[in-house]
């Protein structure tokens, strides 16, 4: 499926077939292209979930309005980030750059994040946004469906998963395959609403 083809008919699908099962072959290669997506000096805060367990997902659902995704779609994924990436990873990824640019950017990276929690969030939220978006649009290019969730208790969820103290949730998302078409947008602004030029 073409990139554009991709964009244009990726919807928000709340009806997934469970009894579709996603190959290992299928999962890797959506989670091996999300994983191409952009992160901040490149440090690939993000730290995907994937919840296999069917007791685990059911105890998520309850903790999600008892929406069916959590349970009938293919995969689920946690998309969280690690807030402390930038103290952890900064030399690790950057290990096989030229030593003029590594000797530039890790210590860049320590006077970016340190001391500033709102800006470690703030990344990690946009790294997550990044690579959820690139994950869906890779679902869709294989043909599958999928839907990102932010509609749960997130504190009820990062006990549920144990997430470390220094990570964060941005948001979860099913993938499947769909067993309803999805009602019609239902209205999606114009470019003469949302693009300013310049200024406000």
């Amino acid at each position: 499926m073409h990139v554009h083809e991709a964009i244009r008919s990726r919807r928000a699908i709340k009806g997934f077939d469970p009894d579709y099962k996603l190959t290992r072959e299928q999962e890797s290669e959506l989670l091996t292209l999300a994983m191409q997506a952009p992160t901040a000096f490149n440090l690939q805060h993000w730290r995907l979930v994937v919840v296999e367990d069917p007791e685990l997902r059911k105890q998520i659902r309850a903790a999600a309005w008892d929406q069916s995704q959590i349970t009938d779609a293919s995969l689920l994924l946690i998309l969280t980030g690690d807030l402390a990436s930038w103290s952890k990873s900064a030399a690790r990824v950057w290990q096989d750059a030229p030593e003029p640019v590594r000797d530039f950017m890790v210590p860049a990276i320590r006077n970016y994040y340190e001391g500033k929690p709102q800006v470690q969030r703030d990344e990690v939220m946009r790294s997550c946004g990044i690579v959820g978006q690139t994950l869906m649009l890779a679902a869709r290019g294989m043909g599958l469906d999928s839907c990102p969730m932010d509609g749960f208790d997130f504190d009820a969820v990062a006990k549920l998963i144990q997430l470390p103290e220094d990570h964060a949730i941005a948001f979860m998302v099913a993938i499947g395959k769909k067993t309803r078409e999805p009602w019609p947008k239902p209205g999606q602004l114009g470019t003469d609403q949302v693009v300013i030029r310049n200024r406000f």
